[in-house]
């Protein structure tokens, strides 16, 4: 039976308080009539996910706390409305490909949840971007406005806030049909593989785990006469940066079994690092709804505000509830991760721990073009790891950027992607995505890593 208990926000919340905070980080909307009627419609429509499917989410990152279990979150670095069926496709084959090898290198059973189904918006450094000459407000994601330089594109439209309620839905349809049917089968982990990397190095290594998986399987079954659901079947929960309130408001919805509120607009929202004040309206909002949350620990972070930021967002220590997400860069792990961790064991914090190792380590090419380079994006990890460990802190999980094409935007690894290489096929709207062959070497020296445990 489920725990219906009510958990009741402070007597100041409600899903529209955050207006009365400071904010950062939003767009200049003209025709506030259009803003209204975009927020009414939302309102009326269904929820993206079900208040019970966050639950069950924040019962397993409750394990990942107690090092019972391991995250691994993904996926694009902002989604857009025009990816078609093909990218969407191949981002879950790699996504679960990522997972067995995690699950069956590393022995640990994998938290799934997806960068996807409502990533559309994006921070950015600046709030104008000026080319010869000309200033317009900069691309903040499709849920915005527009990529492409045009007056027309650039300005903020409420009626894409529809468009990106309506892309999520139909991915996540075909998200959960995916996973139900077939692609979370581990009897066909063989049929993942991606064509293009047939070729590849890690190749080899993936196909040899196949082969035990599928030995494996054959033991279970020939004992017990028969599989169990989780081989036939995984869960990928949704997630994205709880960046525009204007769309977040209005997903949030009060569940008929608990009496608690909700957004759900996805299964779990983090905060990131432009937008995590303590006093800021982003923490007013999510201290609110019961879904599991993150926020970016990055190099700027004070210890003050750090206990400031847990004590606000998850008052009565609920394991499951906090995740944080170490955004450092290679070099820098042990000096600033280290106060944070020791915080945590000092006050007994239950709080999940994950090492994004890709948004401090972005850096320019000599090609001139926005990359990452693979040995620092690995040796941020191995950073995180030995730093969680000497401080007797699991380390709990990776937040990896990514791609299931055969992309050329971060540089090295066995993919072998040069500077010179950069141009070949360089397609992301913001940040330098892993491809397909750089995340699976990512998930195998990980699992290497977890491994150690065991």
């Amino acid at each position: 039976m489920e725990n219906t208990a009510r958990k009741t926000p402070p007597q100041s919340w409600s899903p529209s308080s955050w207006r009365n905070f400071p904010i950062k980080q939003v767009p200049e909307y003209e025709d506030n009539d259009i803003l209204k009627n975009a927020r009414t419609q939302l309102r009326r429509n269904p929820p993206l996910v079900g208040a019970p499917e966050v639950r069950r989410l924040k019962k397993e990152l409750a394990a990942v706390s107690r090092g019972e279990s391991f995250l691994f979150q993904g996926g694009d670095c902002a989604e857009n409305f025009h990816a078609d069926v093909d990218e969407i496709h191949n981002l879950i084959r790699l996504f679960i490909q990522i997972a067995v090898i995690l699950t069956f290198k590393g022995n640990k059973r994998i938290t799934k949840i997806g960068r996807m189904a409502g990533q559309f918006a994006k921070p950015r450094s600046s709030d104008t971007e000026t080319r010869d000459g000309v200033t317009l407000p900069s691309y903040r994601g499709d849920i915005i406005n527009e990529e492409d330089f045009t007056p027309e594109s650039r300005q903020p439209n409420p009626d894409r806030m529809l468009r990106a309620y309506n892309r999520s839905a139909a991915k996540l349809n075909f998200v959960r049909h995916l996973a139900a049917g077939g692609y979370g089968d581990l009897n066909n982990v063989e049929f993942l593989l991606l064509d293009f990397l047939k070729n590849a190095p890690v190749t080899e290594e993936y196909e040899n785990l196949v082969k035990e998986i599928s030995a494996a399987i054959k033991f279970v079954t020939s004992v017990s006469g028969t599989t169990t659901e989780q081989i036939r079947s995984t869960e990928i929960y949704t997630s994205h940066e709880c960046l525009l309130l204007e769309y977040e408001e209005p997903m949030t919805r009060i569940d008929s079994i608990t009496g608690n509120y909700y957004d759900l607009s996805a299964h779990f929202l983090w905060i990131g690092d432009r937008t995590r004040d303590p006093d800021g309206a982003h923490v007013e909002f999510l201290s609110g709804v019961e879904n599991p949350i993150a926020f970016k620990c990055g190099p700027s972070l004070t210890e003050d505000d750090f206990k400031r930021l847990i004590t606000k967002l998850n008052p009565d220590n609920e394991a499951g509830r906090i995740t944080l997400i170490s955004r450092q860069g290679i070099g820098n792990v042990e000096k600033n991760l280290t106060p944070f961790t020791r915080i945590v064991k000092e006050e007994g914090y239950n709080v999940v721990w994950c090492c994004d190792p890709m948004h401090g380590n972005i850096e320019k090419s000599a090609s001139g073009y926005k990359t990452r380079r693979f040995d620092n994006i690995m040796g941020e990890i191995q950073e995180f790891f030995k730093v969680c460990r000497g401080n007797e802190i699991y380390p709990g999980g990776i937040h990896l950027e990514m791609t299931g094409l055969d992309v050329t935007e971060c540089i090295g690894g066995l993919a072998d992607v040069s500077d010179e290489k950069l141009k070949e096929n360089y397609s992301t709207l913001c940040d330098p995505r892993l491809n397909a062959a750089q995340a699976m070497q990512v998930a195998f020296e990980v699992s290497k890593l977890l491994a150690e445990d065991v």
